[in-house]
C-alpha cells in the first residue's frame, strides 16, 4: 500500500500542557498537497513566523504559519535536487534572520551544498547557489545551519575534500552575511589525527546571543565515537581546540547515524544533548560531568531566555519526550515517533516549535507542537 504523508502542529497555550492535551493537530501540509513530506527542519523567526522546510521525492518544500502554528499558507515549492538526500537525519535545512529565510540541502548525484533564500517570508524563493567551494564534497550530505543575531547564517557539514590525500570527513563551515546569496570561502573547523570525524553523524551549529558560533559533531577518534564542540568568537573565522564532552566513552567501529544538537540559553551557558550507546546525556558548561536523561536517540535542543529546551526520542518509533527549562523529567508528548527537531526565535520571547515523523499504521505523519 502506498504511503500518504502529511504535516500536523499542536497548537498548545502552555507547553506544559502538552502531554495531556487533547487538541485536534492542525494540518500544515493539506492532505494530498504534497506527496510523502519527510524530514522536517524548523525555524522561527523575531515576529514569531513558523517556518518548516521538507523534502518530497527530489523536491525542496517550505510551509509557513504567522499566526503563531494556528494556521499554514499553501506548501511552496523552494528547489529541487536530483537524489535528494532524506532520511538518516539528512534533507534540508532551514534558519530565518531578520527579512531573510534560507534552506540548505543537498544531494548523492551532484554531492554539493546549495541554498536558496527568501526575502518576503517564504512566498518565494531565489537561487540554488554553492556554498562549497570545492565541487562535490558532500556526499553524506549531512549538515546544519543556524542564523545570528546580525542577520548572518553559518553552514556547517561533513566535508571530503581530502579524500584524494586518504583524509576522510572533516568539519567544514562557511558564513553568508547578505541573506544566503553568497557564501565565504570555505574554513575547516576539525580535522581528526585518526583521519576522519564520525562518517555518518550529523554535526550541529547554533549562534549565542553575542553572536558567537558553536560547532557540535562525533568523532572517530582511537577507536570511540564521542561528542566533540569547538566555539568561534570571531563570526567563524578561527576556532578554537575541540573539547571532548562528557565523562564517558562509546567504543564502537560503525557510525550511529546520530549526532545531537546545542544550544545557548545564556551567555557563556552552552547546553549540548546527545547519545551514547542507547541512552540520551545532557551537558551543560559550567557544571561537571554529563547528566543522564534516559534511554533514547535522535535529541534536539533550542534555547529560550527561559533556558534550554531538549528533545529526543525513546527509539526510532518511539515515544516522543521533551524536557522544558528547570524540569527535571520529561514530557511524554506522542507516541510512533522519529527525527524530532526543535526551534525557537534567537533573540527575545516567541513560539517554540517541536517538529518530528511520526509512524501511525500506513501513515507516515510529521508533526509540530508550539508553545508561546
Amino acid at each position: 500500500m502506498r504511503l500518504q504523508a502529511s504535516i500536523m502542529l499542536v497548537l498548545l497555550g502552555a507547553f506544559g500542557a502538552a502531554a495531556s492535551s487533547s487538541s485536534d493537530p492542525v494540518r500544515v501540509v493539506p492532505e494530498g498537497a504534497v506527496d510523502q513530506p519527510r524530514q522536517p527542519q524548523a525555524a522561527v523567526d523575531q515576529q514569531g513566523n513558523i517556518f518548516v522546510a521538507y523534502g518530497s521525492g527530489e523536491r525542496i518544500f517550505c510551509s509557513v504559519s504567522t499566526d503563531g502554528g494556528r494556521t499554514y499558507e499553501s506548501p511552496v515549492l523552494v528547489g529541487q535536487i536530483e537524489k535528494l538526500a532524506l532520511g538518516k537525519r539528512r534533507g534540508p535545512r532551514i534558519a530565518a534572520a531578520g527579512d531573510n529565510v534560507v534552506i540548505t540541502a543537498s544531494g548523492h548525484a551532484q554531492r554539493d551544498l546549495l541554498a536558496w533564500q527568501s526575502t518576503d517570508k517564504g512566498k518565494t524563493w531565489q537561487g540554488p547557489v554553492t556554498v562549497n567551494d570545492v565541487a562535490g564534497v558532500t556526499p553524506e550530505a549531512l549538515h546544519a545551519m543556524a542564523a545570528g543575531p546580525n542577520g548572518e547564517f553559518y553552514c556547517v557539514w561533513l566535508d571530503l575534500r581530502g579524500k584524494p590525500q586518504n583524509i576522510g570527513q572533516q568539519i567544514f563551515g562557511s558564513v553568508s552575511t547578505d541573506g544566503g546569496r553568497t557564501w565565504s570561502s570555505n574554513q575547516l573547523i576539525y580535522r581528526s589525527p585518526s583521519g576522519t570525524v564520525c562518517e555518518c553523524c550529523h554535526p550541529a551549529v547554533t549562534y549565542d546571543r553575542q553572536g558567537q558560533l558553536h560547532v557540535m559533531w562525533r568523532n572517530s577518534l582511537d577507536g570511540k565515537r564521542d561528542m566533540f564542540t569547538s566555539i568561534s568568537r570571531d563570526g567563524g573565522r578561527t576556532f578554537a581546540p575541540a573539547v571532548k564532552l562528557g565523562t564517558g566513552s562509546w567504543r564502537l567501529d560503525a557510525c550511529p547515524m546520530d549526532g545531537g544538537y546545542l544550544a545557548v540559553p545564556e551567555p557563556g551557558k552552552l547546553t549540548t544533548v546527545w547519545r551514547r550507546e542507547q541512552q540520551v546525556f545532557r551537558t551543560d558548561s559550567g557544571s561537571r560531568g554529563e547528566q543522564l536523561l534516559g534511554v533514547g536517540e535522535q535529541p534536539w535542543a533550542a534555547a529560550t531566555a527561559e533556558g534550554a529546551w531538549l528533545v529526543w526520542v525513546t527509539r526510532n518509533g518511539g515515544d516522543l519526550l521533551v524536557q522544558t527549562p528547570g524540569s527535571e523529567q520529561p514530557l511524554k508528548v506522542a507516541g510512533g515517533a522519529a527525527d524530532p527537531v526543535i526551534a525557537a526565535p534567537l533573540l527575545g520571547d516567541g513560539p517554540v516549535v517541536v517538529v518530528w515523523e511520526s509512524v501511525s499504521g500506513n501513515k507516515t505523519i510529521m508533526a509540530a507542537v508550539v508553545s508561546d
